[in-house]
């Protein structure tokens, strides 16, 4: 965000992901990059894409699904019958990374809110929302 370099860094269960990697542009508030994977090379080229694309949502399996979002990373120069269509076969390709969750870039997203509790990824890392402190990922 904003050229700082700064990145963070965290363990996340409950995205339901056996296989792949899934990232998105679309992170609340700051809206930086968010991946989140089950194999560091899914998970470069999930991010790397979105790099070269100007940002959007992407899906990373034996193959790349993704939605465009060139306009800082939110919002797409497409038309809304084409996005629509770019998303729907996005969440087809979340379904292959055999998770279960609904609206698995909805909750992408919201872990990267700190400003709702428990635990949030920020680009100063692992944030406690409730203490407003970092948490280590190693004891």
């Amino acid at each position: 965000h904003k050229g700082s370099g700064a990145r963070g860094v965290g363990l996340v269960q409950g995205l339901g992901l056996r296989t792949g990697a899934v990232a998105s542009t679309v992170a609340h508030d700051s809206h930086n990059l968010i991946i989140a994977g089950t194999d560091e090379e899914k998970m470069a080229r999930a991010g790397n894409y979105l790099a070269e694309h100007g940002g959007g949502m992407v899906v990373v399996t034996d193959r790349i699904d993704a939605v465009s979002l060139q306009i800082g990373g939110l919002m797409s120069t497409g038309g809304i019958a084409d996005v629509a269509a770019e998303y729907k076969q996005l969440r087809q390709a979340a379904e292959r990374t055999g998770s279960e969750v609904d609206e698995l870039f909805m909750t992408l997203s919201f872990l990267a809110l700190p400003v709702i509790p428990e635990l949030k990824i920020t680009s100063n890392g692992l944030v406690d929302v409730n203490e407003f402190s970092l948490v280590p990922l190693t004891v």
